[in-house]
């Protein structure tokens, strides 16, 4: 399987142009310079930074300034479009349209082309994601329809900036299989995970069907996680189906998971990246860390490239309090 190489190791940094209140306060405090020489002494070896539209379209200085940190401290960085105009992953932002309106994709398409002048011919450091987490799966085809036509744009512009793709239901594994063949070589194919979803997300107030005071264990059995997927999930989740419900979670849990996207890496020799993955902040700190180890071992035996979600806040933050006791182990499997 093709490895991509310098975007093996990384972390997200959410919140700070994206999902945030889209304020200069923001822009120029959530994440400073400092934050960047940090990740670098963890040993990573990239950050996914997602941006807003608004950001992209308005206050290119920001990722002018993320870049030029990057280059600083010897960082990769993908510039993840996270909210483009008339769609979200999250609803509660309100857009909606994309899939069905060629305005919308004409916006699309231009703030791509824009960022492509501006970003796509600087070498190895800086690649496309095209949009965060496609969520209904009706959309897969006219999202096929809809990247390439995006790809074909951007290498117009820039013939060798790599691309990242993903697919519907939030970039689920399930979605890989169904993304358009790779336009060309310069196109990586992203997912994301964070299964067991009974477990990385308890008690998530987001999460459809979740009690905000549920907490378990990592111990618990894969019979019990799968009851109380049914008990307190109501979206789609990836299932324990052939493993055998006295066992417990282990780094061959995930190496089962990610076997379908690894022959898809193979067959169409397209390099597999996780643009995310993670545990809330509400699991205790010890079975964060166990649950990383797993993991890791998997992403590494496959030498799948990820970024974990996330540097701060977001419910997920690294530097966060609740990690303080376990961060100096944890990084070690970033």
């Amino acid at each position: 399987m093709r490895k991509w190489e310098g975007y093996l190791h990384g972390v997200d940094l959410g919140g700070w142009l994206s999902q945030c209140d889209h304020t200069v306060e923001t822009y120029e405090n959530f994440i400073k310079e400092s934050d960047f020489e940090l990740i670098r002494s963890w040993g990573l070896d990239h950050v996914r930074i997602p941006v807003d539209y608004e950001v992209a379209e308005d206050h290119t200085e920001y990722i002018d300034r993320a870049i030029g940190w990057c280059e600083k401290y010897g960082l990769n960085m993908i510039l993840d479009l996270h909210k483009t105009r008339g769609f979200s992953f999250d609803i509660g932002e309100g857009e909606e349209g994309f899939f069905t309106s060629k305005k919308y994709q004409e916006c699309f398409y231009a703030l791509w082309e824009k960022l492509a002048k501006l970003y796509g011919n600087i070498g190895e450091r800086v690649a496309f994601e095209l949009l965060n987490e496609v969520t209904d799966k009706s959309y897969c085809e006219p999202w096929n329809e809809i990247s390439i036509e995006c790809v074909k744009r951007i290498r117009k512009i820039a013939p060798s900036v790599k691309i990242v793709i993903g697919g519907y239901h939030n970039n689920s594994i399930e979605a890989v299989k169904d993304l358009a063949m790779p336009y060309d070589e310069n196109i990586i194919y992203t997912f994301h995970c964070y299964e067991p979803l009974i477990f990385t997300h308890q008690g998530a107030y987001w999460a459809p069907g979740m009690d905000t005071s549920f907490r378990m264990r990592l111990d618990t059995t894969y019979g019990e996680m799968e009851e109380l997927s049914k008990k307190y999930l109501s979206q789609i989740t990836v299932g324990f189906s052939g493993f055998d419900k006295e066992d417990k979670l282990s780094a061959k849990y995930f190496e089962e998971h990610f076997a379908e996207v690894v022959k898809i890496s193979e067959e169409r020799n397209v390099p597999i990246y996780c643009g995310e993955y993670g545990v809330i902040n509400l699991a205790s700190a010890q079975d964060t860390l166990k649950w990383y180890s797993y993991i890791s071992a998997a992403f590494n035996k496959f030498g799948i490239g990820r970024a974990a979600w996330n540097f701060r806040e977001k419910d997920f933050g690294f530097v966060d309090e609740h990690m303080k006791d376990v961060l100096p182990e944890i990084i070690k499997y970033l």
